[in-house]
């Protein structure tokens, strides 16, 4: 695959991924470099990366424990101390190889640490690969309220290893495939209409490309989010609400990333149909597309009250009012729409049918 080159930073994979660092390695000079990484990409796929990169070059390790948990500021403090005891200054570069976690808490950790050090990401799930590690958006969760502390600052590179994928069970690989459906709904009704069938590990890695492709181009024509980049949070505003009221109820199963993003989308689905003209065809067959690859889940009275509640926090928010991104039609997305609190129970009640 050839490599993706834009202004924000290079997208790299398989063997040119490989070419790239070493050679950005060589000229940068670093001080020192840690590789950041959890108990499973440790086990997982940490000896590929250092196999594959050569052991001549030292690389010092910081392990965090896994899981959007953990994802939070006293993380950070530990990494931070941790650095700091490495005698890493200015000059020094923090690889980051994991998930969306990894990915998003180390960005944030580099882009702080000394004022900023150089970073890398080299996602391992899928949803890191398409989503989390492209785009510059660096942070970590505020008690349970999803990415309210952080900065959007670009990593050096990205470097893509699909075999990375062959590490995950199917329930990760679903996450991030929701993020992929998402490109298609927002930007593509081609690439929807061909992904929404996908079912093997083989054709999720041939899509990989396009996904990051959409992303990437997206980020391009909007790297601080004041305008375009909005539409990549279709599904989100309900989502991760509904993820952080999963976190942080101990009574509940957590729900992935992904997972909480499909039941977001088929729910911001219907409020297009509602509020911006999305059809009834293109309704249902969001909805239908989206049910054949997540379980659907049931919600009380009292969930969905809680839940509506969350939303106050989003990120998106200003002036009080919640903003949403809607579809007019599939492949073509609407941001900051607003959205009463009788439609959004609507909503909830049109997902549980």
């Amino acid at each position: 695959m050839e490599s993706i080159i834009s202004s924000t930073c290079p997208i790299h994979f398989n063997n040119k991924a490989k070419e790239a660092f070493e050679s950005h390695i060589k000229y940068a000079n670093y001080s020192s470099i840690t590789i950041l990484v959890d108990e499973n990409t440790k086990e997982h796929c940490l000896p590929f990366f250092l196999a594959e990169m050569g052991e001549e070059n030292k690389f010092k390790i910081i392990e965090i424990n896994s899981g959007e948990i953990n994802k939070n500021i006293d993380t950070c403090v530990k990494v931070w101390n941790i650095l700091s005891d490495n005698n890493s200054d200015r000059k020094s570069l923090l690889i980051n190889l994991g998930g969306g976690v990894i990915t998003d808490l180390g960005g944030f950790v580099a882009s702080t640490y000394k004022r900023g050090i150089n970073f890398i990401n080299i996602p391992t799930t899928l949803l890191a690969m398409v989503d989390a590690s492209v785009g510059g958006k660096t942070g970590v969760d505020l008690g349970m309220i999803k990415n309210q502390i952080g900065v959007i600052n670009q990593p050096q590179m990205v470097l893509i290893f699909p075999e990375f994928l062959h590490t995950l069970e199917n329930r990760q690989l679903n996450s991030g495939f929701a993020e992929m459906l998402k490109h298609g709904l927002i930007t593509n009704q081609r690439y929807w209409s061909e992904i929404k069938n996908v079912t093997s590990l083989e054709a999720f890695e041939s899509f990989i490309y396009e996904s990051i492709v959409i992303k990437n181009e997206v980020v391009r024509q909007d790297p601080t989010e004041k305008s375009i980049r909005k539409i990549l949070n279709f599904g989100h505003t309900l989502g991760h609400a509904i993820e952080s009221f999963y976190l942080e109820d101990a009574n509940k199963d957590t729900l992935l990333h992904g997972e909480a993003i499909a039941i977001g989308m088929i729910m911001e689905a219907f409020l297009s149909h509602k509020l911006t003209g999305l059809s009834t065809n293109q309704l249902e067959d969001i909805k239908t597309s989206i049910l054949k690859h997540f379980k659907p889940i049931s919600f009380k009275t009292q969930d969905i009250e809680d839940i509506i509640k969350l939303l106050k926090y989003d990120k998106k928010n200003s002036h009080g009012n919640i903003n949403f991104v809607l579809l007019k039609r599939i492949g073509d997305a609407l941001i900051d729409n607003k959205v009463s609190d009788a439609l959004l129970l609507e909503a909830f009640l049109y997902y549980m049918e």
